[in-house]
């Protein structure tokens, strides 16, 4: 029976003490299905016929008077006094209609008779209905039809916990909850952590980012990630999830509008303590306040259908780069056009020299193309003859360089200006090997979309040698003062260290190194292997800025051993570098060597990388990757031969091809690493810190993650623009949210993260992930091998898709534009309800 203080609030409720009669046939064929497992996979044509005819009712639409009300029905199919749990929940649900301000309060009813649901002028009288049941067939159809009705007229619908388990046999009450429980999960009460991955629906936009409670844990039958909008997931590796485990993505909460209503369901609840804590209660008055109206909510942010993938562009006509060359980055300009680059690859009807005796190896167009919305056009703006067409090959025929990058200035609409990343041909050394890299500012004619190639102002420009492939880097970036980012890679080959540290100091090509990053990405005085900053002044020159690694002045070791345009070094092949500008955060991702396994010799395998960087600093390459996890160190005579362990807190460059400070700054650890054997491994470390690298003791922290091929391709982080006209901008949900991804699209991520704030520049794990593979869709018919991505103005995504082959543009290279349909957040403006001062 219910307690007194229950009996003493009973003006607010209907309570109905007395037991309905249960059918026999549903409460048998609610017992059996329990036995057998069938509510984990519910058949409506299972369903026997009762014989009840069906009626339609007539609701208020929407339902609900002038004072806001909620019914909670707690029916089950079980006889037998009523569950403590749901005594904690009626209690609780009271005391929250109870609080806030009087605009956000509802009055509170609650019966366990179902014959409510056939009473139009009952059920009309709520602005949203609670299931705080347990499982079986707890109406029959005519019931449910009244149900189906008072969701059809608007009506609000919150199912907590065991409401998934009721009406085993309806598909339309699966369609209501969302998911149905696995027929075997855990029932031991456990403590979990809840990642909050929605920070704007009022259910959980004040709850921690990661959310410490015990609960009995519900594993699902179907994952229903796509289909309805998840706002909380359970952390599978925090608690025991037993056979039906979900994995990484186990969503735990999650809403969606239902059949003309509002459903929000949580797992959570399963006990009688969850009642009583208060972030448990804010949760489910979030849930409340969206379904009876009385708050808007976007539940439909994440769900598959509310999104479109187009193609934009078509291919090219046969021998030409009309439509676009081979995809290597892309940049929206304030007006809605997008500007893509060709790296410099040729279509198949084009010759590629690689013979180094000849004064046109390796010679290239690389090609800027402008998309214009407005009309569907593509406009070829210009080429620039670079080198960068050696075709494929091993890694002493192929070269990763060409046109690598590509930005606007940020009063691009007032003078035009486009900076780009390249290896002019002109300045190829064929004998020694090497060429130059620079970065120069050209002038883009708005009338005709046509680049003033004899506009250039060289900004700046660095060596690079070319003997071997791979890894140019190429990214470029703004932050919100005017300091331009640009990404360089460290032009080595790890094939000489067994694909571990590139470290090997002997090959070299006429007394240049190609196989030691330590001459590149680990020197202080080279600026290959690094995220460099700099302020381009109007006249074409630049200034270092404030705040860089180092000043380029240090007197330490004698002096001269700095560049002060570097900002990050220790960086392999950062292709894709973004700034938010609300932040000045600088996001980045690039790829790792190609061992496939770690190794207790030499240290781990390959992993690719992502970083949030928020000041200057050191990010490892080649002598720490992930999580600070160090390589070993080899050197001559025998480079075969390891030496010790490097140290990530005090590296040292002592390197023959260094000719930069031997003390380096220390190794910041990363946010994301990803091996071919799965995302963040890590592994025990004995007295000295090493790790033991032996894969069966690996530990993997970021479990939405695996590997393969690996090349990482960093994407933005989204920023909403609640003032835009625009009707496909992606919605708020995704604001402040980072896009990590791969080139491939198997296994490999394409994701949007939620980091914390608090940690995320020391190399803290994201908090909660998204997959977007359903979103910005893979396969050979989607977006296979994405390249680059950039929302627009419109808060559209544009996507590069490289094509299916390598240093070509091929009928597959494209640029897509991804774009929100799912409309703006619900109820209706006009819709909302009013509370009530009880």
């Amino acid at each position: 029976m219910r307690s007194t203080s229950h009996q003493q609030r009973a003006h607010l409720r209907v309570l109905n003490r007395k037991k309905r009669p249960r059918r026999i046939w549903a409460a048998a064929v609610a017992a059996g299905a329990v036995a057998a497992g069938l509510l984990s996979a519910p058949a409506a044509s299972a369903r026997p016929d009762p014989g009840t005819p069906l009626t339609t009712m007539s609701i208020t639409s929407p339902p609900g008077g002038s004072d806001a009300r909620v019914l909670i029905f707690y029916g089950s199919a079980a006889a037998g006094d009523e569950s403590p749990v749901v005594n904690a929940g009626i209690e609780a649900i009271e005391r929250i209609g109870l609080s806030g301000p009087a605009r956000e309060r509802f009055k509170v009813e609650a019966t366990d008779d179902a014959s409510v649901f056939t009473s139009a002028t009952r059920l009309g009288r709520y602005n949203a209905i609670v299931f705080l049941t347990g499982g079986g067939d707890v109406l029959d159809p005519a019931q449910e039809a009244g149900l189906e009705s008072y969701m059809e007229a608007g009506g609000g619908f919150v199912g907590i916990h065991d409401a998934a388990r009721a009406e085993p046999y309806s598909d339309w009450f699966t369609g209501l909850i969302g998911a149905r429980p696995a027929a075997s999960g855990p029932t031991a009460v456990q403590r979990a952590t809840v990642e909050v991955g929605d920070r704007q629906n009022p259910a959980t936009r004040d709850l921690p980012l990661e959310w410490k409670r015990a609960d009995r844990w519900l594993d699902w039958a179907k994952n229903p990630s796509g289909t309805v909008h998840t706002v909380a997931r359970v952390r599978e590796s925090t608690y025991k999830p037993g056979a039906g485990a979900g994995g990484w993505d186990h969503p735990v909460s999650w809403c969606r509008d239902y059949d003309g209503g509002r459903s929000f369901y949580t797992g959570m609840g399963g006990t009688v303590s969850s009642y009583d804590e208060t972030d448990f209660r804010a949760h489910l008055r979030g849930a409340l306040l969206w379904t009876t109206r009385l708050a808007q909510a976007d539940c439909k942010a994440t769900i598959t259908a509310n999104y479109r993938a187009e193609r934009l562009t078509r291919p090219n006509q046969p021998g030409q780069n009309d439509q676009i060359g081979e995809p290597h980055g892309l940049v929206t300009a304030p007006d809605g056009r997008v500007l893509y680059i060709g790296r410099g690859g040729a279509d198949s009807s084009r010759p590629v020299v690689t013979d180094w005796n000849s004064p046109d190896v390796g010679k290239g167009k690389g090609q800027v193309h402008v998309y214009d919305p407005r009309t569907g056009k593509v406009t070829l703006a210009g080429e620039l003859t670079v080198f960068g067409n050696k075709g494929g090959g091993d890694e002493l025929t192929k070269v990763e360089e060409g046109l690598l990058g590509i930005e606007l200035d940020p009063r691009f609409e007032q003078n035009g200006w486009v900076y780009l990343h390249y290896t002019p041909h002109a300045r190829l050394d064929r004998d020694r090997r090497t060429a130059e890299r620079r970065v120069s500012r050209f002038t883009l004619d708005p009338a005709t979309d046509r680049l003033d190639l004899g506009s250039e102002k060289v900004l700046l420009e660095w060596p690079v040698q070319v003997h071997s492939c791979c890894h140019a880097g190429g990214g470029m970036t703004w932050d919100s003062r005017g300091n331009l980012y640009i990404a360089t890679g460290d032009n080595n080959s790890s094939g000489f260290s067994g694909g571990y540290s590139g470290n090997n100091p002997q090959p070299s090509y006429k007394g240049v190194s190609f196989a030691d990053a330590r001459r590149t990405a680990g020197n202080t005085n080279n600026l290959n292997g690094k995220i460099l900053r700099i302020h381009p002044e109007p006249d074409g020159t630049y200034t270092i800025p404030d705040g860089n690694l180092f000043t380029g002045k240090e007197t330490a070791e004698g002096g001269g051993k700095t560049r002060g345009e570097i900002y990050v070094m220790g960086v392999r092949n950062p292709a894709r570098i973004f700034v938010d500008r609300k932040t000045d955060v600088l996001y980045a991702g690039w790829v790792g060597p190609d061992a496939g396994e770690p190794s207790p010799t030499w240290g781990p395998a390959k992993y690719d990388t992502f970083a949030a960087i928020t000041k200057a600093g050191n990010r490892g390459w080649p002598y720490c990757m992930g999580d600070k996890q160090p390589y070993r160190d080899r050197n001559l005579p025998d480079p075969s031969k390891p030496l010790g362990w490097y140290d990530c807190d005090h590296p040292k460059n002592e390197s023959p091809n260094n000719d930069g400070l031997v003390n380096l700054p220390p190794v910041t650890g990363n946010n994301i690493w990803y091996s071919p054997q799965g995302g963040g491994p890590d592994y025990p470390r004995d007295a000295n810190g090493i790790p033991s690298y032996r894969k069966e003791e690996a530990t993997y922290r970021l479990p939405w993650l695996t590997g393969g091929g690996q090349a990482a391709m960093n994407g933005p982080v989204y920023r909403y623009d609640g003032s835009s006209a625009s009707d496909v901008t992606w919605p708020s949900y995704w604001d402040g949210k980072w896009f990590v991804g791969d080139f491939y699209d198997a296994d490999q991520p394409r994701n949007a993260v939620l980091m914390d704030p608090r940690t995320l520049g020391d190399g803290g794990l994201p908090v909660h992930s998204e997959s977007l593979k359903k979103i910005v869709p893979i396969g050979n018919d989607g977006i296979k091998n994405l390249m680059d991505w950039k929302f627009g103005p419109d808060g559209a995504l544009y996507v590069l898709d490289y094509g299916r082959g390598f240093f070509t543009s091929d009928a597959k290279s494209a640029l897509w534009r991804v774009t929100y349909t799912g409309g703006g957040p619900t109820p209706a403006a006009g819709r909302l309800a009013r509370g009530t001062a009880q």
